[in-house]
């Protein structure tokens, strides 16, 4: 029997405004998404290595580390984390960064919820595409190497792509 939390996208949502917080996650609760919340860049950086997330909805201004740097971090180490950038402070300038950086979308506070909700699920639908282009490489990776390579070069080979997936 699977748990009904297993089918919901794992949404991790960083803003330092704890009300607005609380309220969006309630929001996306209720809209079938499992949210975890955190206050600070920091604290998302030691969720994200602890857990899985398949979103991220991060917010540009921040005491500490702002928005842009764990943006930048984030997708240093987690190549399938969709992040959306969401902020009261947009500029041009941050939203081409924030672009550059790999963010899936930008967009402005106050939001409309039912745009949040599309960017969200075109994120997510993002995410896998990703994800399924890079397993059927490693699929046709292993594949090659298993039918080039001698026995113990094929479990070297095998090691190797394993220790690149983390």
């Amino acid at each position: 029997m699977t748990d009904a939390r297993e089918n919901k996208i794992k949404l991790l949502i960083v803003d330092d405004e704890i009300d607005f917080l609380e309220a969006l996650g309630e929001r996306l609760e209720m809209r079938d998404f499992l949210v975890r919340t955190v206050a600070n860049g920091t604290d998302a950086l030691v969720l994200c290595d602890s857990e899985k997330f398949d979103l991220a909805l991060i917010d540009l201004k921040m005491p500490g580390m702002d928005g842009q740097e764990l943006l930048a971090r984030i997708k240093a180490e987690h190549r399938f984390l969709e992040v959306i950038i969401l902020t009261g402070h947009g500029s041009l300038g941050s939203a081409v960064e924030c672009a550059k950086l790999g963010a899936f979308s930008y967009l402005p506070k106050p939001y409309q919820l039912d745009e949040l909700l599309k960017v969200l699920k075109d994120a997510y639908a993002e995410r896998l595409k990703k994800k399924f282009a890079a397993d059927t490489a490693r699929t046709r990776e292993l594949l090659k190497i298993a039918q080039e390579d001698s026995p113990r070069g094929t479990l070297r080979r095998m090691k190797e792509l394993d220790d690149e997936e983390r």
